[in-house]
């Protein structure tokens, strides 16, 4: 065998371990298997194990997005930034690269109805499962829904732990209908938990200075905010709405 070619079977032997280690083979064990095979039998397992490992890799991320709880699946394609406006701290390639998730920062949507913000929030989602990350999506009023009535039956912890997993928590419409002084606490919970140790993105049309008429605790309100902005970003969506901008009932009017 020449140099070139035993370069190449060193190689190769290399990358076999490297992918029987992800399907946890010891070292010793995944040596010697590639060790002793022959090139005919290199080449099937190499093939082999890099078809299973691709095919392992698509049903995680189908599963990912089915259990981060997305109403509809969106992405970026045809989506206009034209009128976002991003802090000059975020670029938009750095929105895209999720940089965000790595640095544990929140970024919170603001904006008219119909301007983007949820469809932005969502395909921000769909990206984080596909680069392996842990998202949940939930609206605020469900989520408060389902901590109170957990609170009630003795298991929010259970609720708290599954959210304290993710990579990622996504609260759309923030502001959209009134928090009780419970639901404000236990929603305060997830806030304070996510403080830099996961990502926040909370989309809203409220201002924050009318965040403690929403959830009726004017302290609560601001702790929540001072958590949010200490690492966060707020990007605009305006108030120019497309839904209504490409409504059906408008084409009259064209």
């Amino acid at each position: 065998m020449g140099a070139r070619k035993r370069e190449d079977r060193k190689t190769q032997e290399g990358h076999v371990r490297e992918m029987l280690r992800a399907f946890y083979f010891s070292n010793a064990s995944g040596r010697r298997l590639a060790e002793t095979s022959k090139a005919s039998e290199l080449d099937y397992l190499e093939h082999l194990l890099k078809d299973e490992l691709a095919y392992r890799e698509q049903t995680k991320k189908v599963r990912m997005l089915s259990k981060a709880g997305f109403p509809l699946i969106k992405t970026f394609e045809g989506y206009s930034f034209e009128n976002m406006v991003l802090p000059s701290s975020l670029g938009k390639d750095s929105l895209m690269a999720l940089d965000f998730i790595r640095d544990k920062k929140d970024i919170i949507f603001f904006g008219g109805c119909g301007t983007g913000k949820t469809h932005a929030t969502t395909a921000l989602g769909v990206l984080a499962c596909n680069a392996g990350y842990k998202v949940k999506f939930t609206t605020v009023t469900s989520l408060v829904l389902r901590l109170s009535e957990a609170f009630k039956a003795g298991n929010a912890e259970r609720i708290f732990k599954d959210y304290q997993s993710a990579d990622l928590i996504c609260l759309d419409e923030w502001g959209y209908v009134p928090v009780d002084r419970n639901g404000s606490q236990l929603l305060y919970r997830i806030i304070s938990d996510s403080y830099e140790h996961r990502s926040l993105i909370i989309t809203t049309n409220l201002p924050f200075q009318n965040w403690g008429t929403l959830f009726t605790d004017e302290q609560l309100a601001a702790a929540m905010i001072d958590r949010l902005v200490h690492h966060g970003y707020l990007i605009g969506t305006g108030d120019k709405s497309w839904r209504m901008t490409h409504a059906l009932m408008r084409e009259g009017e064209r």
